[in-house]
């Protein structure tokens, strides 16, 4: 599959964020939307052999919408630039671990967690890093697991200790966290690659026990 075809739509979309503009191109933004669904179809079938639970999720309810809600944000252009697929057991809205796939020219990514989690759910994971954070440390240290991913997403955690947590906490850095989410840059040339969707998958692959971490905690 290539997918230079969508990341040219998205490029040209980026220059002319414009209603007009998109009704012109209605049917490339619907073949570009296409392409990235039958990806997603591509990785779901891939990744289901290591995490079962994925087997069930449709692919066209994995993507979010291309039209941005622009009611209390200063940018007003009406679309986002990217394609943007959550591969979660349930659905997106579950609050389920699982997996994103970001498609931008330029900023393509792979990756998952939990983002955004409600309070019930991140005083749930917090309690697990709390009761069993060496577990959680062998996952994200492990040297295939570093290779993947960096630091955790989280530019907006805590400056402090979350309530009922001592400030010198053995884990704290990871209490901390406001969201429990890795992500691995890809290129556009890997994007455009014929072995893109193994790639995906292999990266998820790498993620799985840190869901399995989150989703015990969340039991």
């Amino acid at each position: 599959m290539d997918l230079q075809f969508t990341l040219d739509f998205l490029s040209d979309l980026a220059k002319h964020n414009k209603k007009e503009w998109m009704d012109d191109n209605k049917k490339r933004y619907q073949q570009a939307k296409e392409q990235v669904i039958a990806l997603v179809a591509d990785i779901i079938q891939k990744s289901s052999a290591f995490d079962p639970s994925l087997s069930a999720v449709d692919p066209r309810k994995t993507l979010f919408r291309i039209n941005r809600d622009i009611r209390f944000s200063k940018n007003k252009d009406p679309y986002k630039t990217n394609f943007g697929a959550a591969i979660v057991e349930g659905g997106r809205k579950t609050g389920n671990p699982g997996y994103y796939l970001h498609i931008m020219p330029g900023n393509n990514f792979a990756g998952g967690g939990i983002y955004q989690p409600s309070s019930d759910l991140l005083q749930k994971v917090r309690q697990e890093i709390d009761y069993n954070g060496n577990e959680l440390r062998a996952i994200i240290d492990d040297k295939k697991f570093k290779k993947v991913f960096s630091e955790p997403y989280g530019d907006d955690r805590l400056k402090t200790a979350p309530k009922g947590y001592p400030k010198d906490h053995e884990n704290i850095e990871l209490l901390q966290l406001k969201h429990y989410v890795f992500m691995k840059k890809m290129t556009d040339k890997e994007v455009t690659s014929k072995n893109f969707s193994s790639e995906v998958a292999q990266v998820y692959k790498t993620l799985h026990p840190f869901n399995l971490f989150l989703s015990k905690a969340m039991d």
